[in-house]
Parts: C-alpha cells; sequence; structure tokens
C-alpha cells in the first residue's frame, strides 16, 4: 500500500482563537496509562544514558515520570525503584503535585515506572521491581506488535497486583495498537525508529513518520498513547500532544544533564555526557549482550546542568502551545495543522542569524 507519510517538520498547527489570559494557568495534567496520572506530560526514556533513580526522583518533582532502564541486574533495578519509591511516598512530594495540578485527587497514586524485557527473567524482574515499589512495568522491545509481547502481557497481568498498570510497544500502525490493547495493555509506547541515535529505518526499511504514527493510532485506541522518538523541541512536543498522544518519552532532550547516569567529561571544548541508543553496539558491548542486530549509534553531547531547567523551559514552552490554540488544559487542546514545504519550513526557524 503506497501512502504519504507525515513527521513533526512536516506540519504546522493552526493558531486559534483564545481566551486563555495567563500561561501559568494553563493545565498540563494527563494520563501516562489507564489508571495514572500525570501534572506534566513527560516521561524520561528507559535508556541506560538517560533514566536511573536520580532523574526518575528529579521527574517526579515536575510533576512528571521517569522510567528506571532494564540494564541492569534485579537487584540493582530494584535498589534504583525503592529509591524513587521511598522519595515518592514523602507527604510533601504528594501536596506538591497537588498544588501542580487543581485536577490532582488525594486518592491518586503518584506513579512509579519501571521497565522489563521479554526473555529470560522478566517475570521475576517485574514481580520484585513491584515489590520494590513500581506500580507501571514498561515491555521494553523494538517491536511491540508481537507473539512475544502478547504473551509477555498476558504473563504479568496474571501475576502482579491489580494496581500495577502494563505499558507496551514499541508500534506504530493502528493494528498494532487495536492488538495490544485488545491483549490487555494499559498504555501505549508509540514510534519505531525516530529516536535520534535509532538506525533501524535505515538498517531495516521499517518505520512509520510520526506524525501519520500518532494520527493512526489516536484514532482506533483508548488507552493513553506515549509519543517517542523524533522530538527535538517543545513544539514536536506540543504537535504530538495535539495529535492526541497523552505524553511523551524524552531521550535526548534530557540526556546530557546532571542527573543522568554517567560521568561528566571534560573537553578542551567544554564539558559533555555520553548518550546511546538502547540496541548500538556500545549498550551490546558495555552490557555484555551479543553484538548482532545493532541498530543504534552512540556519541557525547554537551553537558546541560540541572534537568530541572530543561524541563521548565519545555514545560514553558508546551504551555505557550496550548495558548496559542485557545485550550486551557491538554483535553481542550485539538488544533488544527497545515502541511508546509521546505520554504515554510525554512521560514519556521530564526533565518536572520
Amino acid at each position: 500500500m503506497r501512502k504519504q507519510a507525515l513527521t513533526y517538520d512536516d506540519i504546522q498547527l493552526i493558531p486559534s482563537f483564545s481566551k486563555v489570559i495567563s500561561r501559568k494557568n494553563i493545565s498540563l495534567f494527563t494520563k501516562v496509562s489507564k489508571h495514572y496520572y500525570l501534572c506534566a506530560p513527560f516521561v524520561a526514556s528507559c535508556m541506560d544514558t538517560v533514566c536511573e533513580s536520580r532523574m526518575a526522583i528529579k521527574m517526579a518533582d515536575a510533576g512528571a515520570v521517569g522510567c528506571i532502564h532494564r540494564f541492569l541486574s534485579v537487584e540493582n533495578q530494584c535498589k534504583e525503584v525503592a529509591a524513587v519509591a521511598e522519595h515518592i511516598q514523602k507527604n510533601e512530594l504528594q501536596k506538591k503535585w497537588m498544588l501542580l495540578s487543581a485536577d490532582w485527587k488525594e486518592d491518586f497514586m503518584i506513579p512509579v515506572m519501571a521497565a522489563v524485557g521479554v526473555n529470560d527473567d522478566f517475570i521475576e524482574r517485574a514481580v520484585a521491581l513491584v515489590k520494590a515499589g513500581a506500580n507501571i512495568i514498561l515491555i521494553d522491545v523494538a517491536h511491540g506488535h508481537h507473539e512475544l509481547v502478547k504473551l509477555a502481557i498476558a504473563k504479568l497481568k496474571s501475576v502482579l497486583p491489580k494496581h500495577v498498570d502494563i505499558i507496551a510497544g514499541n508500534i506504530a500502525s493502528a493494528q498494532a495498537a487495536k492488538d495490544l490493547e485488545t491483549w490487555g495493555a494499559d498504555g501505549l509506547r508509540v514510534g519505531v525508529g525516530g529516536g535520534s541515535l535509532c538506525t533501524t529505518r535505515l538498517k531495516t526499511g521499517f518505520g512509520v513518520p510520526n506524525v501519520t504514527c500518532l494520527e493512526d493510532i489516536n484514532a482506533v485506541t483508548t488507552v493513553p498513547v506515549m509519543a517517542d522518538g523524533g522530538i527535538r523541541t517543545s513544539g514536536d512536543i506540543a504537535k504530538a500532544l495535539a495529535l492526541g498522544s497523552q505524553c511523551v518519552m524524552l531521550g535526548s532532550l534530557i540526556a546530557g544533564t546532571k542527573e543522568s547516569p554517567g560521568q561528566i567529561i571534560e573537553k578542551n571544548n567544554g564539558l559533555f555526557k555520553r548518550y546511546r541508543g538502547a540496541a548500538s553496539l556500545e549498550t551490546k558491548t558495555v552490557h555484555g549482550k551479543e553484538q548482532r542486530n545493532v541498530e543504534g549509534e552512540s556519541t557525547v553531547i554537551p553537558f546541560k546542568g540541572g534537568v530541572k531547567f530543561v524541563l521548565q523551559g519545555l514545560q514553558d514552552g508546551v504551555r505557550s502551545a496550548l495558548s496559542y490554540g485557545g485550550a486551557e488544559n491538554l483535553q481542550e487542546f485539538k488544533p488544527d495543522y497545515l502541511i508546509v514545504t521546505n520554504a515554510g519550513l525554512t521560514e519556521a526557524k530564526p533565518h536572520l542569524l
């Protein structure tokens, strides 16, 4: 089937009539899964150079959530989850979430998220993670529309407590969304081959550009959608949310911060930190995996300082986007868009510099 597909740079949102008086009062309250909510629509990616407990705690402080990556021993991943859970149990944080959003209710549980695979010890790992304090388990595989994911959801649902939600992915088609929802997924991670260091589309030819992917999936699913990959700016986040996604997964935007795992590297031209794709040769080598099916790159990126300030900038950008769309909250944010030419894309950027 031949079909034109669009990605974030191919579209611009159309401003709407707005009654928004103050951007500060715009609510970013949303869902991350069927039973769990966020005050800000951000999820720190389950990559080993993005999210461990330090990052997840800062995400929680901002009303968002971090997903503890699975490239650790079960014991060490549980320690990271336990540190996050201990922080979240503080009354001060619950009060802070209530201040961050008027929609937050006292009986809501702040999400604690951790990733598992679909092979080896994933059931034992998931059970241990939940005992350590996780209440959302994310099935982290490159091709989520797969028999092993179907079996994994069924197994996890059969052994984990009812309060634990399962997010599954990654997927890129409407049929995949229908199937995963039927299999019992409480949330969908959407996007294949769009990550900043991902080479899946080059290596395999498979993948769906992000705008078309999100449109197709949001049209058929009733569970929350997490847009993953291709997000470089707060404007891209706004576009993903405008297409119906409830939240976005952040990788490169928050990598290289003080809270991301890894040491600061000092060079003649500044400070840097490592950032690598989950399927990169470096990741496979570091974690003792078979060095085959490499579909990612690794690099160093400039050190960005505290993630708090990055998140604040992204929230400001998204709130500003909602004001242009005439929306007081994400539920009202449904602007139309135009497809733009390359000239339009050039015009959209600062072109005097």
